[in-house]
């Protein structure tokens, strides 16, 4: 590790990061609704959800809720520096991204959800609405994941640092 980055992102979080990615994205764009690969990996999704919850309560500092939780005043404090073109550098995620980051993973939790309803709870078969449901949350979570990606590649044309490359090797540049 050069000595102008630090490690940011443990191996959990990235892990944990890119197997949401590949279930979301197996799932929407592979997958058949209902088969055994769509059904196992929506039970991979949440259980990956499950280990993120507890880690956000155990973990080191930079995955911890309450490091990055998007609190009305570190909203206001990031909206601000954006109207005002200022940079605002922060280790681990900004509060907007934060609370992006906390709409997807409710998102990914809705459509676990959403999923074991229409395929293991009698009263619903026959009803559309948990199918509805579910498919409000997949093309919600698909926006919420365009808008990360755009966000995470204006932030780094915009600071000079490659956000993304930091999910990838799990460090950062210092600030």
């Amino acid at each position: 590790m050069s000595r102008d980055s630090l490690q940011l992102w443990d191996p959990l979080v990235r892990l944990c990061h890119w197997s949401l990615v590949l279930a979301f994205v197996a799932n929407y764009w592979f997958t058949e609704e209902g088969d055994d690969w769509h059904r196992w990996l929506g039970y991979y999704a949440v259980g990956w959800l499950a280990v993120r919850l507890v880690w956000g309560f155990v973990g080191p500092t930079p995955a911890r809720w309450a490091d990055f939780w998007p609190t009305p005043a570190r909203l206001r404090e990031h909206f601000c520096a954006l109207l005002q073109r200022r940079d605002y550098h922060r280790l681990g995620h900004s509060p907007i991204g934060a609370l992006v980051m906390v709409l997807m993973l409710l998102m990914m939790l809705g459509l676990g959800v959403t999923g074991f309803l229409m395929e293991e709870v009698d009263y619903f078969w026959g009803e559309d609405l948990p199918l509805q449901i579910h498919a409000f949350f997949a093309d919600a979570l698909l926006a919420l994941v365009c808008v990360h990606l755009t966000a995470a590649l204006v932030e780094s044309l915009r600071l000079r640092e490659n956000l993304p490359l930091s999910m990838i090797t799990g460090r950062r540049r210092r600030p």
